[in-house]
């Protein structure tokens, strides 16, 4: 668990996930630009991640033995910066700056600016490789920390994912986990018509991973699923795979598994006016 860890209970980490969700959506509003859809889909797998599983300290974010996490799919990064705010790393009233051109918060993750941020990312289908080569330090290094790669399903596409996961179970990374955030959705629509995924479970048992399954939107669900990959992985000698099944645009009901919300700012017209994140 995380070297600070914050004492709440499950339910309020569903009360703070209302919270993200809203911060979520008036960053992107007020910059003008952002990825909603893919961030809203994420929220409770980060806000299990950051408050619940690793091993963490916000007062050190370039503690050595801290666990590591790459969000490969980077597009969605407001989420992930709201959480780094609630979770301690920086102040809120700096999730106002998303995208001005001195903030430390840019349209993807930037780990020379923006405390917390493990890897640069944003070319999708690279995380993976990034996170199978900082478990593989760890090992080298005799260090005990897990390396999470957070991945969006059509992220996985890429063959490259493909090639990291023959290599990390080749070379035995209990210490990897990859979380995907699998909300069937991805840029130019749902992910079974531009390049059919599935079976996804048995294509990562088949590259020789421990593969789970959870619902993405339920908090406990989520902690339970992702501190159990830790001890599999750990157990087994093998990486292990957290397909969390989600909803493209979550909680906001015409966001909802609408590919226009992929990349499309709120704004003070059209949908936007029933929207949270219209400027008070």
């Amino acid at each position: 668990m995380s070297r600070m860890q914050p004492d709440r209970e499950d339910g309020e980490l569903a009360e703070i996930a209302k919270k993200v969700r809203r911060l979520t959506l008036r960053m992107i509003h007020g910059a003008g630009m952002g990825h909603p859809g893919g961030a809203l889909s994420a929220v409770e797998l980060l806000m299990a991640l950051y408050f619940r599983i690793l091993r963490i300290d916000p007062s050190d974010p370039r503690w050595p033995e801290r666990d590591r996490l790459v969000f490969s799919k980077g597009h969605a990064c407001a989420a992930l910066y709201a959480v780094l705010a609630l979770r301690g790393y920086f102040p809120e009233s700096d999730l106002e700056t998303l995208g001005r051109i001195d903030s430390h918060l840019q349209s993807h993750p930037d780990r020379n600016k923006t405390p917390g941020i493990d890897a640069s990312t944003g070319a999708l289908g690279q995380g993976l490789s990034l996170a199978l080569g900082m478990a593989l330090a760890a090992r080298m290094k005799g260090r005990d920390y897990t390396v999470y790669a957070f991945l969006g399903d059509g992220e996985c596409d890429s063959g490259q994912i493909w090639e990291a996961a023959m290599a990390g179970a080749h070379m035995g990374l209990g210490n990897l986990v990859a979380v995907i955030d699998c909300n069937g959705m991805q840029a130019k629509g749902a992910c079974r018509e531009i390049m059919q995924l599935e079976p996804l479970a048995e294509k990562w048992s088949a590259f020789r991973w421990n593969v789970m399954e959870t619902d993405g939107h339920d908090c406990t669900a989520v902690i339970r699923s992702l501190g159990s990959a830790r001890e599999r992985g750990r157990t087994s000698g093998r990486p292990t795979v957290v397909i969390a099944h989600t909803v493209k645009g979550k909680g906001i009901s015409f966001m909802e598994n609408v590919t226009r919300w992929h990349n499309a700012p709120p704004t003070d017209e059209g949908d936007a006016q029933r929207s949270p994140a219209r400027r008070r």
